[in-house]
Order: structure tokens, then sequence, then C-alpha cells
């Protein structure tokens, strides 16, 4: 079942599992969302539903946003919203809350949000050019681009250069992230890893789009000669055991 909710950057900590070992989680306080909207393939040509995080005052909402709020419900007034395309999105309905109880520990998600801004930066900062060497009359350019291109021919910088420019405050998606934990009382999904934004910032969890192998899966006997296990699969099956 595909599974999306809408949550808020709390932070990163540590957890620590059955055999002692350190995992470096995100915080993400996931939810409650509530079903602001449903689309269908017969009105709409697809199937989606739309989610809305965070309780906004009425005052701070305008009149087209109030309009749209008003039809999933008394007082449902929300201040993000995003869509998801789900395929079997039948079960929700207007005006359903999702919490963080529809994710559990073991699923894998893909977190979407906004990326840190840092502003305008150089070539170094930005796109990790090397510095030029600070000796043998170097000049006042070591954080300089450098060569952009031929002079003579095609005489021109083609498009898609490096150079200095604006950094960050752009989408970024992390895929594949373990679900380490789940807390329905606090509203809180911890997950492995880092994930875009900063504390505070909006993020959007649903199902990986990656289907993953377990680790050890499939490796009990290689089909190509050249591998040992290929060679002798009774070294592969006692190694299993």
């Amino acid at each position: 079942m595909e599974k999306a909710i809408i949550g808020k950057k709390v932070g990163m900590t540590q957890i620590f599992d059955e055999a002692g070992r350190v995992i470096p989680v995100t915080v993400i306080e996931a939810g409650p969302c509530t079903v602001v909207q449903k689309k269908t393939e017969e009105k709409d040509g697809y199937n989606a539903v739309q989610l809305g995080y965070q309780d906004v005052p009425e005052r701070k909402l305008t009149k087209p946003e109030l309009g749209h709020l008003k039809k999933a419900g008394e007082g449902v007034l929300k201040k993000e919203l995003k869509e998801f395309r789900l395929a079997d999105c039948e079960s929700l309905n207007v005006g359903d809350v999702v919490t963080c109880e529809a994710f559990a520990e073991g699923d894998r998600v893909d977190v979407t949000g906004v990326s840190k801004g840092h502003g305008f930066q150089g070539v170094v900062k930005r796109h990790g050019a090397a510095v030029k060497r600070n000796t043998h009359g170097g000049g006042p350019v070591h954080r300089h681009q450098g060569s952009l291109g031929s002079g003579t021919d095609p005489s021109r910088i083609f498009k898609g250069r490096d150079g200095a420019g604006h950094m960050g405050a752009e989408q970024v998606t992390v895929l594949n992230l373990d679900v380490i934990k789940v807390d329905a009382e606090l509203n809180i999904i911890a997950v492995r890893g880092a994930i875009p934004g900063p504390k505070g910032g909006v993020v959007y969890l649903r199902n990986s789009v990656i289907n993953v192998k377990e680790k050890g899966a499939g490796a009990a006997e290689s089909k190509n000669p050249q591998k040992a296990s290929g060679r002798n699969p009774q070294k592969a099956s006692a190694r299993n055991a």
C-alpha cells in the first residue's frame, strides 16, 4: 500500500539498536494531516489525494483558500497543502486524518524538502572548484574560477558551465531512507541519515520508489564461473549456512 504524509524537520540525534550500534537519525514531526481534496480518474484524469498540514488562523488565509478548505469540513484550516498521486487512494476520503501510524519500523521512504539557502557563493563552495596555489606569484585570484573555454573558437561560454551564483534553497529528494522508529503519541518518525532543509522546515514523506534487496538476499550461488561461489557452490552454501 502506498503511503504519504507531510511533516516538519525537528533535528538530528542518534539511536542505539539492540546490538549497541549507534544509528544517526533525523526526527520528523509527521502529521496529523487531513485529506482536503480527492481526485479521481473519472473526473480529473488521475488518482490523487491532497493533504493539509499545520493549523492556521482563518485571518491568515485568502478567500479562495478558505473556499477550498471548507469543502473538507468545518474547521479544517491548514497552512501546508500537498498533492500525492497514490495508486490505491480509494480508501481515503475527504476529511479523513492521516497520522504517522501509517508508517512502520522497517519501511523505506523518500523524503523531499527545500535545502538550506546559502545565498550567492563562489565556485569553490558552490561546485567544489580547486583553490589556486598560494606561492610562486599566484596573485589575488586564489578562489577565482579560471578558464571558461577557448577564446578564438568557439569564442563564447557554453550553457551549463559551472560558475558563481545562488546556492541552495531548491527542492531536494533523498531516496530510500529506513524508518528506524515511529512514536504515535508524539507524532514522530525517525529516519536513518540526513534529510534536506533547516530545523522546522516542511518535508514530504512517501513510499520509496526504489526496490532494494535485503542484505544477503540472492547471494547463495553465483552463475558466474569466475566467482568463487560459481566454481564451488558447496563453499557458498556452507558460508550461508
